[in-house]
Formats: structure tokens, C-alpha cells, sequence
């Protein structure tokens, strides 16, 4: 059959759409909203390519909205995951001998899906099911997924393309293959990207998954399945469960045939998998690979010299935007004193113009926390710092769940830096300031270092050039994504590779080569075209 060297469209980020009033776009997911409220939806499993339901469904409700009833999901048990881990074993031969353009169309064609037809149905999904408004959907489940897909695929080709050097009469090569067996991806309710990226960037590598959402992101993974299935992928490639984590843990991690596994998650969760992959390492066909981004308490340090402007807007974004439930959301900030009245009006006044509600009313700003679980948490948080000595809320502070999960924005003034919320990630819309003294810049940075046990994202601000050399090199292990004079939040794929490390994970770069060549194994190749014909060396000969 015909051959050649393929060349991979160029990847380009997808334009973000604003749905502005008037805008095509706006009505179009208004229309969306409306049409998926209206239906109660029945969500199977999907194993090999089938769909699968049993005796057990899940009701699934907006977290602003607790009575509305948007369908029910059908959960799995220990049986549904090996039905899953059989069918990604047995889907792998096929699929990793596939040529890598066809693997390459798949996504190609899933990003072009998600870029049209499934857009606002993606969109509304995740509005309705993760309580997140337009924007925040729109540079989410549409944007980013469709870069991760893009982006992926060329940096395949770029892996593809290393190649070692060749001397005279012989011809070396490295392919990567795909890893011998199957790979687990473990997927968080935050982002709906994240979740159709989990599976599919070792998919694009000629992996086989098995997929298990958070329940709580449900609503919008039947939608990414969807898209798969319509790009093409082959049956038993990507599976879906709905299972516990324990459930799922107890057959995953004691099957031989387990390759890695790909997690977004919570730190605790992701060390104790941890630890079960290493007390079961004796099981395994081969060493797994174990790639994970878990939390943060990520900070914005504000210099003498910053604009303080600036920094009102970072905060409020940094913090507020999709209410604080990112794991690079800004959670911690220093501010100088000398600038703290100034700062703490304009913050006070712009959080108090935050108009929040449900996201299907265009003009919220911010919305519910995801569930019940992560409502009473936050609110206990609160609830400590309107009665410690050492805390302040001085903004927001208020709950109320009767209708959905809805917490203030809320800002608490830290009189210790060691203040359980300046160290503990809350994900929520909870920031915890602390004022330090103009004069000691030096000492509070060194705080900063050593108050968190995570480094994901971070923020400074300065004018000062002198100052933001310094902070750079100072806070360089604070943070694997580092922002200068901007909110410590909203990496682009193919622009800032996400990920962090200390407790943050394994800083494997999402949205990056670094990532991909993770789920492949190489093999080194050396073809010698003029054998020798004598063992012996040039140097054994007499003089």
C-alpha cells in the first residue's frame, strides 16, 4: 500500500467564543440550556464499545439547583471493571498496531466534532452538571479539550520524529511503542478537559484505558464518549465505568497487566495509590508509570512596587472564577502593608459587584460549589475563622444550601501566616490574606516557601525588576507554573504546560511532549549493514 512521511495539521488554539448579548453563540447555548433541562436522561456505562446498565442508578442534579433532576447514571461494580480492563486488553493488539495517522485522524476528527456540532452540548453539560457559567465552560470543556486533542497529536508526530544519529554502514532508530498493558485514568469534576484528557492522551500513544469519572462529572463524560465514538475510536479503546474508587482500586491495582496510571485528584487519594502500586510491584508485568497533578495552595506574593490595581483583578479572578474550585486558584496572598488599605477597599467593593446564582442567568459571575460534601467543608472552614483569635473574615462569609450550594465569596484576614487555611487547600471561594511589613519582603517570601507543602501555581507582582529577579529565583520551587504580574491561573495547552511538584504531583506537563512520552516505552533499533568477519581488533596485531 501506498506510504509516506505525514505531516499532522499545524496545531492552533481554538478561539474562545465570549457570548456576548447578540451573539450567535449565546443563543445557541441558551437554546442548548433549555433543551437539556427539559429531558431526564438515562447515562449507561460504555465497555467495548456497549453500552451497559444495571439495578443501581444514581440520580445527577445541578449543584445550583438541587430539586431539578437531570437524569440518573447506572453505577458498576468489581464485575464492570474487569469487563473493562478484558476489553481494553483485548482492544489493544488491534489498536496499537494501528498506523499512527489513523490514530491521529481519530483526534483530529474528535477536536473538529467538539469545535462544532457537540460544542454547546459539551458547554451546557458541564454548566448544568458542574455548576460553572458560559466562559468558564466555554475555556474549559470546549477550548482546552479541543487544544489537548490538537496539541496531542502533534506532539505524537514530534516524538516520533527523535531520532538518534547514524554513523557509516549503520542505521539506528528508536520507535516508541505503546505500554505493555492497560493504563487507568482517574478523572476530577473540576474540569471537563481534564477528564477527556486523561484517557485520551495515552490513547493517542497507542495505549488502552479504563476511564473512571468523578461521579459529580457524569453529565458531561457521556458527552466526551460520545464525541469518541463519533470520531471513530475503535471499540474497547477508551472504557467508561461508574464505580467507587475503592472498587475500581481493588481490581486495578492487582491486575498484572496494569501499565500506569493517568490522575487529576486529591493529594491524599493520589499517595495512597501510590503506595498500593508500590506494596503490589511484584505483581506487575512491568514497572507502571505514575503520572498525577494533584492540589495546591497556591499563592500571589505582592511587591512594595506593584501595581495595585492589577492585583485586585488577579485576586478576585485568581480566586473566584469557577468559585475557587481549581487547583491552581489563587488561595493564599501577601500583601504589604503599606498598600493593604487601598487594596482591601477596591477588593471589598469588587467582590461585593460578584452577582452570584445559577449559570443558566448569563449575568452570574459565580455559581455553587460541586456538592453537599464540599459545601460543609468550606463552610466549617468559615465558620473557624469568624471564631479564631488569629483570623478575620472580612469579606463574604456567608452560605446558605436551600436551593443549591452556594458560598460568598469570601476573604479572611490571616494574623499568622501558619493560619490553617494560608497551609490547607480548601477548594472553594475562600482566600486567606496575610499583611507583612513593607521592610520585610525577604522574610515573608521565605515563609511563603516553607508554609505549603504543595507547588503547583503561584503569582508576584512588582514593578521592579531587580525584585522580580529576585522572587523568580527565590520562589523557584514554589510553583511549577509561575506567573509574573498575572492571576496564578488559566495555563493554555501548547502555551503553559501545566503542572506542578512537591505534594502537586509529578509536574508531568498536561498539555505538553512531556506528558505523551510518558505512555510509551522505547525500543533502540541498530541495523548493521557491513558485519565483521574477524573478532579480532586492529591493536592485537604484531608490530
Amino acid at each position: 500500500m501506498p506510504k509516506g512521511f505525514f505531516k499532522v495539521p499545524i496545531a492552533k488554539n481554538e478561539p474562545v467564543m465570549s457570548y456576548a448579548p447578540g451573539s450567535p453563540e449565546r443563543a445557541e447555548l441558551k437554546k442548548e440550556i433549555e433543551r437539556m433541562r427539559s429531558e431526564v436522561v438515562d447515562i449507561p456505562m460504555v465497555i467495548d464499545g456497549k453500552e451497559v446498565r444495571t439495578d443501581n442508578t444514581v440520580s445527577m442534579h445541578p449543584p445550583h439547583e438541587r430539586k431539578h433532576l437531570l437524569g440518573h447514571f447506572h453505577r458498576g461494580d468489581a464485575s464492570h471493571v474487569q469487563m473493562a480492563i478484558d476489553a481494553a486488553l483485548k482492544a489493544r493488539k488491534k489498536w496499537s498496531e494501528m498506523s499512527w495517522e489513523h490514530r491521529a485522524s481519530v483526534f483530529l476528527k474528535a477536536a473538529e466534532q467538539l469545535s462544532g456540532p457537540y460544542r454547546m452540548k459539551l458547554n451546557a453539560a458541564t454548566m448544568l452538571g458542574q455548576s460553572k457559567n458560559p466562559f468558564q465552560a466555554e475555556i474549559d470543556s470546549a477550548a482546552e479539550l479541543i487544544d489537548f486533542f490538537r496539541f496531542n497529536v502533534q506532539y505524537m508526530t514530534d516524538i516520533y520524529a527523535q531520532q538518534p544519529a547514524s554513523p557509516i554502514t549503520i542505521w539506528d532508530r528508536v520507535e516508541y511503542r505503546p505500554l505493555e498493558g492497560f493504563i487507568f485514568a482517574l478523572t476530577p469534576f473540576n474540569f471537563t478537559s481534564i477528564a477527556g484528557n486523561l484517557p485520551s492522551a495515552p490513547a493517542i500513544m497507542g495505549n488502552t484505558v479504563v476511564w473512571k469519572c468523578s461521579n459529580t462529572q457524569v453529565y458531561s463524560a457521556k458527552v466526551i464518549m460520545d464525541i469518541f465514538r463519533e470520531a471513530g475510536l475503535p471499540d474497547g479503546v477508551i472504557n467508561l465505568v461508574f464505580v467507587s474508587g475503592p472498587v475500581a482500586g481493588n481490581e486495578i491495582f492487582s491486575h498484572r497487566d496494569f501499565a500506569g496510571i493517568h490522575f487529576t485528584g486529591s493529594t491524599e487519594v493520589f499517595q495512597n495509590i501510590w503506595k498500593t502500586i508500590g506494596n503490589n510491584i511484584h505483581l506487575y508485568k512491568s514497572y507502571p508509570r505514575i503520572v498525577g497533578e494533584t492540589g495546591g495552595k497556591d499563592f500571589v506574593f505582592v511587591h512594595p512596587t506593584a501595581n495595585m490595581d492589577h492585583v485586585v483583578i488577579a485576586l478576585v479572578r485568581g480566586a473566584y472564577e469557577y468559585q475557587g474550585q481549581k487547583c491552581s486558584a489563587a488561595s493564599r496572598a501577601y500583601i504589604p502593608a503599606g498598600a493593604w488599605e487601598k487594596i482591601s477597599e477596591k477588593l471589598e467593593s469588587t467582590i461585593k459587584g460578584i452577582k452570584m446564582g445559577p449559570p443558566e442567568d448569563f449575568t452570574n459571575f459565580f455559581n455553587a460549589v460541586i456538592d453537599e460534601a464540599s459545601f460543609d467543608k468550606l463552610a466549617g472552614f468559615i465558620d473557624r475563622a469568624k471564631a479564631d483569635k488569629d483570623a478575620e473574615v472580612i469579606i463574604g462569609g456567608g452560605y446558605d444550601k436551600s436551593e443549591g450550594f452556594f458560598i460568598e465569596p469570601t476573604v479572611i484576614l490571616a494574623k499568622d501566616p501558619k493560619y490553617v487555611t494560608m497551609e490547607e487547600e480548601l477548594f472553594g471561594p475562600v482566600l486567606t490574606i496575610y499583611v507583612y511589613d513593607d521592610d520585610k519582603v525577604e522574610e515573608t517570601l521565605d515563609i511563603l516557601n516553607d508554609t505549603s507543602a504543595y507547588a503547583l501555581t503561584g503569582a508576584i507582582f512588582a514593578q521592579d525588576r531587580y525584585a522580580i529577579e529576585h522572587m523568580s529565583r527565590k520562589l523557584v520551587d514554589c510553583a511549577g507554573n509561575f506567573y509574573i504580574n498575572d492571576k496564578p491561573t488559566g495555563a493554555v495547552v501548547g502555551q503553559q504546560p501545566f503542572g506542578g511538584a512537591r505534594g502537586s504531583g509529578t509536574n508531568d506537563k498536561a498539555g505538553s511532549l512531556l506528558n505523551l512520552i510518558r505512555w510509551v516505552s522505547a525500543r533502540t533499533i541498530k541495523e548493521e549493514f557491513v558485519p565483521p568477519t574477524d573478532y579480532r581488533y586492529p591493536f592485537m596485531d604484531e608490530a
